[in-house]
């Protein structure tokens, strides 16, 4: 059995999108998918997570609210270039769906990909 690979630093940035919009509506599925491919896809091909969730925050004028929500997880080596490229996504987000904002949750870790090997490559 091999040894396995070191554990890599990586950032693990999580973009949290209401889907409500403004003028009211949502964010059809298909915008959704539109975006994901438009967007998120050319910026990170080597993949990223959605997550649909009931969000809730609390909104200076109106009180509590509870919106549906998406968080968009994208893990992926540490590089200045590509908190750029998170950033352009939050902020296409927010300009294409009119939203007041878009939650970016950063953190540093280390991941390490434990794959099951073959028998003929142990």
């Amino acid at each position: 059995m091999q040894p396995s690979a070191p554990m890599q630093v990586v950032d693990d940035d999580r973009l949290f999108c209401g889907l409500s919009i403004p003028d009211g509506g949502t964010v059809s599925e298909r915008d959704l998918a539109q975006f994901l491919d438009e967007v998120v896809v050319t910026r990170f091909p080597d993949g990223f997570s959605v997550f649909h969730i009931d969000g809730h925050y609390n909104d200076t004028r109106k009180g509590p609210v509870a919106e549906s929500s998406i968080v968009i997880e994208i893990i992926h080596v540490h590089d200045a270039s590509k908190d750029q490229l998170v950033r352009e996504i939050a902020t296409e987000y927010r300009r294409r769906f009119r939203q007041q904002a878009v939650l970016r949750m950063h953190a540093s870790g280390a991941m390490e990909l434990i794959e099951e090997k073959s028998a003929s490559t142990e």
